[in-house]
């Protein structure tokens, strides 16, 4: 049969033989603008999470409350950021990547400036929550945005560039926060994003469009109706607000013994009990909890939460353990955490090449066991640790955290439906954030408790039926009669610096009784990883990032 004697119709396919080029979304802007555009407001935002932690001592001090309340900062900006997480797809769809993303922006800016600008402990908390429910909101839209940009298969190299933010900012952070406090104020820790949240305003308004794509969806969501499950999120929003209040004034109002913890401990369970019949029945619910009970993604969430307590908990009490204890300034113990930061940096490179070849949750089961075996090791601390060995503590968390973040998106997408990812990675997210409260409530209750037992138990020592006591006081007695002036007379003056000695060793015991229950949280999380089941290679998608 001669060529001429083939039908049209069967002939197209050959010429239509070439690959199909695939474009990105955002059309007629350089991709490479808008990655660094979203990288510096993601900077900007992951930032705040670290850089106030060095600066507690001066809020506390500035607003004359304890160290604990001062940690209020952290928890209520990390509750926030959780809670807005779970609607922060809905409403970018609805309502626009773009349009929300600079209300998001605008807020964090505004309340930055508000929080620099706080005159009490509850309006600095007022302001962290509004600081939150901007950053919280922020962060998914940017990678949102981030992918629309790229052609999927140029996506890696602007996630690339994202993530060198993400994991730069937390190595700024303390040593930028604690040069702040040292040589101005602490409230510079907060004004300083004022500038750079105005420069993000006008460059996302200016120079990143709407997609065509983005405006028809958003006509069609709203040809449909508006559906978004405001009863599920008004419960998990009460739920996790309530759980904070319980977590943060547990220690200070002797827990249940107090009728104001048991009221909030009422509200957190009620709104649970509510929360999960309500979510099963609903057909757009705003948590999909059969996402939660499912084992592999169950199993990821878990893993998460420990991850989050470990990372806010020891970025927050290795700097107050540093000033408190070892007369760090606020620059100093930042400059002790920072090199951590840098190895954190490097092993995201290293993590990011191995990942294909080995799986996740072998890699996240090692990186889990590093961190509980660098918890460990802080439990050796003592009066005379040099910095060098502070150093070296937050260089092995560094090592092993990126085997646990990079893995832990793999494992937790597989057998993820396309349509769910966003929800995915909100939950992710969410895991890590509500985690690093939980873990800052857990220390500071696990401190507080521990140094008044161990006080307790140093004080019945103490007295002048013991030799090394009456030697020691002696000792101390002629060393101040020999230095002369001092309040009170040379014996009352030993007595007291007895005691103050006491407190310090209390503190120290305490302190390693901290590091030996995050240590333990962390142990928990290799058998969790190991019950992940394998997946197969390729590339997380871009909503994991």
């Amino acid at each position: 049969m001669s060529s001429s004697s083939v039908p049209k119709s069967h002939a197209k396919p050959a010429v239509a033989s070439k690959p199909k080029q695939t474009g990105a979304e955002l059309k007629g802007v350089n991709p490479w603008v808008i990655a660094s555009i979203v990288s510096i407001a993601t900077f900007m935002e992951v930032l705040d999470t670290t850089i106030a932690n060095v600066a507690l001592r001066y809020i506390a001090g500035g607003l004359a409350v304890g160290p604990d309340e001062a940690a209020w900062v952290v928890t209520t900006y990390l509750v926030a950021n959780a809670i807005v997480l779970c609607a922060s797809g809905w409403i970018s769809k609805a309502f626009g990547r773009k349009r929300f993303f600079l209300v998001c922006l605008a807020l964090f800016s505004i309340s930055s400036v508000l929080c620099g600008l706080a005159w009490s402990l509850p309006s600095l908390l007022l302001f962290r929550i509004m600081q939150g429910l901007a950053g919280g909101g922020m962060t998914p839209v940017a990678q949102s945005i981030l992918a629309a940009a790229f052609p999927p298969e140029k996506r890696g190299q602007g996630f690339a560039l994202y993530g060198i933010a993400v994991v730069v900012a937390p190595v700024v952070g303390p040593t930028l926060g604690g040069w702040l406090s040292d040589n101005y104020s602490w409230h510079w820790c907060f004004l300083i994003n004022a500038p750079v949240g105005i420069a993000c305003i006008l460059l996302v308004h200016f120079y990143i469009p709407d997609s065509a794509k983005e405006i028809a969806d958003r006509a069609k969501l709203w040809a449909k109706g508006l559906r978004f499950d405001y009863i599920g999120f008004i419960l998990i929003a009460t739920f996790l607000g309530a759980l904070e209040v319980v977590l943060d004034r547990g220690q200070e109002d002797d827990w249940f013994g107090s009728g104001f913890i048991i009221t909030f401990a009422v509200i957190t369970a009620l709104s649970l009990i509510l929360f999960i019949p309500w979510e099963l029945t609903r057909k757009d619910p705003v948590i999909d909890l059969k996402m939660l009970a499912g084992r592999q993604f169950g199993a990821c969430f878990l893993v998460m939460l420990a991850t989050g307590a470990i990372l806010i908990a020891t970025t927050q009490f290795l700097p107050q353990l540093l000033q408190d204890y070892y007369g760090y300034t606020a620059t100093l113990a930042g400059l002790a955490l920072s090199p951590g930061g840098l190895v954190t940096m490097f092993m995201m490179f290293v993590v990011g090449r191995i990942s294909g070849l080995v799986q996740p949750k072998y890699l996240i089961a090692v990186g889990a066991l590093i961190v509980a075996l660098a918890m460990y090791y802080l439990t050796n601390i003592y009066a005379d640790n040099s910095f060098e060995f502070f150093v070296w503590s937050r260089v092995y968390i560094g090592m092993g955290l990126p085997l646990i973040f990079i893995p832990i998106t793999t494992a937790s997408y597989d057998g993820i439906p396309p349509e769910k990812t966003d929800q995915a990675s909100a939950l992710i997210n969410m895991a890590r954030n509500l985690g690093g409260s939980m873990g800052v409530s857990l220390a500071q209750t696990v401190l507080a408790r521990r140094e008044q037992f161990h006080q307790s138990r140093l004080v019945e020592t103490v007295g002048s039926w013991n030799p090394f006591y009456g030697n020691t006081l002696h000792q101390a007695t002629q060393y101040y009669a020999n230095q002369g002036g001092g309040g009170g007379t040379p014996s009352q003056q030993a007595v007291g610096w007895i005691g103050q000695q006491v407190q310090t060793q209390a503190a120290f015991l305490a302190y390693i009784d901290v590091f030996y229950a995050l240590a333990i949280v962390s142990a928990v999380a290799v058998p969790l990883a190991l019950t992940l089941r394998s997946v197969k290679a390729g590339k997380a998608p871009a909503g994991a990032h």
